[in-house]
């Protein structure tokens, strides 16, 4: 019978520690700061937001909504986020994307300060995960997989890990992150010979395919821990679903996260704590 690695234990964790750090900068007269910019009504927007807000009212972030209508044009959102860019009293922006067609994602996407990209989505950011410096921060869900196998004491030193999946968003840095814990890892994508044989081989498998259950038993050994970051729709069983096979290969392995209840459930929290480590960095 594996470990169950669930989210919740995690993130209460990180809340424990948020406000504990919070106390602090508000007594150096600093109140962390998340600015959710939303064009327009987008409803999977709307339910995330909803979310990020409540998380940040259980540790004591303050949260200002900037809303566009969904017709903006581009000069108003470039002049809107860099306002947003320039208010010191904001540390965080959570910018949500895709954008509109009339506006241009790339740019948006460049513009954003690096020092307020709490969710890890500008060039800077990306480098900072690279290079392994504070520029910026990481991607929240490659985040929260590293917060997930460090709750859980896995020893990540010496280990051979494979990350299945290469998107900017979690594939790729994950890896650089488990690289900087100095793991030996392997990135698998659609190209890859053998993916089920690099994967097995694996001590620390992290399954980011964005395909319902394509790792299956054949993908895994007994003495693995798995963090399976996949969401998916099960239509025949009408819910949410991983990447792996979670009923055929949960016997056979050491431990594994759930889905629904594994990395989902920490990542919003990793995306308020990015908010508290930026007004940490301001207040050096």
């Amino acid at each position: 019978m594996a470990q169950i690695l669930k989210g919740a234990p995690v993130v209460e964790a990180l809340n424990n520690k948020m406000t504990e750090e919070i106390k602090e900068l508000k007594g150096k007269g600093i109140e962390p700061t998340l600015c959710i910019f939303r064009v327009g009504e987008r409803p999977d927007d709307l339910s995330y937001e909803r979310n990020a807000i409540k998380r940040c009212e259980k540790v004591g972030v303050a949260v200002k909504n900037v809303v566009l209508p969904a017709d903006v044009t581009q000069e108003e959102f470039d002049e809107t986020l860099n306002r947003l860019n320039e208010d010191d009293s904001i540390h965080g922006i959570l910018m949500f994307r895709p954008l509109p067609e009339q506006l241009d994602n790339e740019k948006a996407r460049q513009m954003l300060n690096p020092a307020k990209d709490i969710d890890g989505c500008t060039d800077g950011s990306l480098a900072g995960v690279f290079t392994n410096t504070q520029v910026g921060f990481p991607p929240c869900t490659a985040q929260a997989v590293m917060e997930i196998l460090k709750f859980y004491g896995v020893n990540i030193k010496g280990t051979k890990a494979a990350v299945i999946g290469r998107s900017l968003v979690i594939g790729r840095p994950v890896s650089m992150m488990l690289m900087h814990e100095n793991a030996t890892v392997v990135t698998c994508h659609t190209k890859t010979a053998d993916p089920a044989g690099i994967a097995r081989e694996a001590d620390i498998l992290v399954a980011a395919a964005g395909k319902m259950h394509s790792v299956g038993p054949e993908f895994t050994n007994p003495n693995q821990i798995i963090v399976d970051v996949g969401i998916n729709w099960d239509e025949a069983k009408g819910g949410i679903t991983g990447d792996v096979d979670f009923d055929a290969v949960e016997p056979g392995v050491k431990a594994i996260s759930p889905v629904p209840g594994g990395v989902g459930t920490v990542t919003t929290s990793v995306l308020v704590s990015h908010v508290v480590e930026a007004a940490k960095r301001v207040a050096i």
